[in-house]
Parts: structure tokens; C-alpha cells; sequence
């Protein structure tokens, strides 16, 4: 994140805040909604329709497809990103002879002496 220019810090900052505030929210609405949820489907009165909570009680389906499966869908994307920003940030560059400081290159040229001295030794 150190090379990206600042429109792009605040991009990826306002989009983990977002992925961050939705799966919290998700999860804390399918908590309060099973925590809540009466142990008979006939214990409901009319009541419950007009709170949030008790809509999703009522309704399933749509706790399904306004809940669940963008929950699920969080969780995939954010594998997804996991492995990609592993895998971005343990790739190998190369490293020049001329981004070396004068001590690594005597260290390297001390090194290869000793693989080439050793190896004609064998």
C-alpha cells in the first residue's frame, strides 16, 4: 500500500470499512433474528410484522436472499482477496546488482569464493 496514490488508499479504506460494517450488521441481524425467533411458528401476532427483525421471522425467503446469501457472498470475496493479497505480497523481485549497498555485495562476493572454492574441492 505504500506505492498506491491517495485516491486509491481511500478507495480500498472506504471499501473495507463498507465490507466490514455489512458483514457485522449481517451478522448481528441473523444473531437478534434466531435469538428472537418464538419456538412455535404459530406464536406470532400481528406484532412482529411491524418491526424489522420480526419481518425476517415471518418471512424466510427473504432472509434468505437479503441476509444469507449476501453473507455467504462476503465471506467468498473476502477468501478471495485473502489469497490474492497473500500471494501479491510473497512474490519474489528480483533484486539488481546496483540496489545492493557496497557491505551486501562483499557479502555475496564472499559467498559465491566460498561455493566456487568449495566446489572445486569435491
Amino acid at each position: 500500500m505504500k506505492d498506491l496514490p491517495t485516491s486509491k488508499k481511500v478507495l480500498y479504506g472506504t471499501l473495507l470499512g463498507a465490507d466490514v460494517a455489512l458483514t457485522i450488521f449481517f451478522l448481528v441481524v441473523s444473531i437478534v433474528m434466531i435469538a428472537t425467533m418464538p419456538d412455535k411458528i404459530d406464536a406470532f401476532n400481528g406484532n412482529y410484522q411491524d418491526n424489522f427483525i420480526g419481518y425476517f421471522q415471518q418471512n424466510p425467503t427473504v432472509f434468505l436472499f437479503v441476509v444469507v446469501i449476501p453473507l455467504i457472498l462476503l465471506f467468498i470475496a473476502n477468501i478471495f482477496l485473502l489469497v490474492w493479497y497473500a500471494k501479491k505480497t510473497n512474490e519474489k523481485k528480483k533484486v539488481e546488482l546496483s540496489d545492493l549497498s557496497d557491505e551486501e555485495k562483499a557479502k555475496l562476493r564472499e559467498a559465491l569464493m566460498k561455493d566456487l572454492q568449495g566446489g572445486n574441492k569435491e
